[in-house]
């Protein structure tokens, strides 16, 4: 009963011994020490230049895109200082296998760099992951739907509770739970932040909606993209969608027929119900629409140009 309990115990204390502020004499690898290096390392920790086509990705990276024109910058950094902070890598038959500073490694070869320098450490595929993740949580680079799917990742495969990332990441635990519940946006909302459409505080505000109508708050989405809504008019949207003002009391209307027949004949060009409440001359015109579709319409009709 106490396995998974002391497997996470004895994940955290990899993961402390593991991490850049840890100490321990590494392994000599193949490759050449560097000398005067600009990042000084711990005390027993050995830099060595790899050759670059030795590495391999690192299949549990939690980040889907590198920015191009970033990378691009970073390597023209690379080919004028050189690398400053090494990259850690393990040994996996043969050759290396990334667990931090994929960017740099990925600079480096863009850079022409036939070498990178590297500490090489010990290490197990779950410990690989942890290490992985958290480190990529801890930068704060990655957008809203990736750092969402690394908690995911942590909770499903280490069972971690909510509490426990947000100590290991150094993140408030309200911030966690945001970030797992919106990956129970729509896919296509998703889709919309990942690409920086929509941010995460319009995913927050749409999350407002619940999970039981995913055609309203992908409605609501794609109308926040196309009219440039801000956060808080998508929550004011939410808002009304999910408080709806209760029926008043229908009184007895005595309407000037001339009145009446205004009102007829709006209803039949907009397709909607509209009251005209007239007194003396001033009063108003009101438009009850019942979907967004609805508003869209009328709204594209009020504001046509002849």
């Amino acid at each position: 009963m106490n396995a998974p309990q002391d497997k996470r115990k004895a994940l955290g204390r990899g993961l402390d011994s593991l991490l850049p502020a840890a100490r321990g004499i590494q392994p000599a690898v193949p490759g050449h020490a560097i000398s005067g290096h600009a990042n000084p390392q711990p005390a027993g920790e050995l830099v060595r230049d790899l050759p670059v086509e030795l590495i391999d990705r690192n299949p549990y990276q939690t980040r889907t895109h590198f920015d191009d024109l970033a990378l691009n910058e970073l390597a023209d950094s690379i080919k004028v200082s050189g690398v400053i902070q090494p990259i850690t890598v393990r040994q996996n038959a043969g050759r290396f296998q990334l667990i931090t500073g994929e960017r740099r490694w990925l600079a480096s070869q863009r850079a022409g760099k036939p070498t990178v320098p590297a500490i090489v450490r010990q290490v197990s595929n779950e410990q690989a992951m942890e290490i992985t993740i958290i480190e990529n949580l801890q930068r704060e680079d990655l957008n809203p739907v990736e750092q969402a799917r690394a908690y995911e990742r942590l909770a499903r495969d280490f069972s971690l509770t909510q509490e426990q990332m947000a100590q290991r990441t150094g993140k408030d635990r309200s911030s966690v739970s945001n970030f797992l519940r919106l990956l129970k946006l729509p896919g296509e909302i998703l889709t919309l932040v990942e690409s920086a459409q929509l941010s995460f505080g319009h995913a927050k505000a749409l999350m407002g909606m619940g999970v039981d109508s995913p055609e309203a708050i992908l409605t609501l989405a794609k109308r926040a993209v196309q009219l440039s809504m801000s956060v808080r008019q998508v929550e004011g949207c939410v808002y009304n969608l999910t408080h709806p003002e209760p029926a008043a009391p229908k009184a007895e209307r005595v309407l000037d027929p001339n009145v009446r027949e205004a009102e007829q004949q709006l209803q039949r060009s907009l397709g909607l119900r509209v009251q005209i409440q007239d007194k003396h001359g001033k009063g108003k015109i009101v438009l009850e629409y019942k979907s967004l579709e609805d508003f869209d319409r009328v709204l594209e009709a009020l504001t046509a140009t002849k």
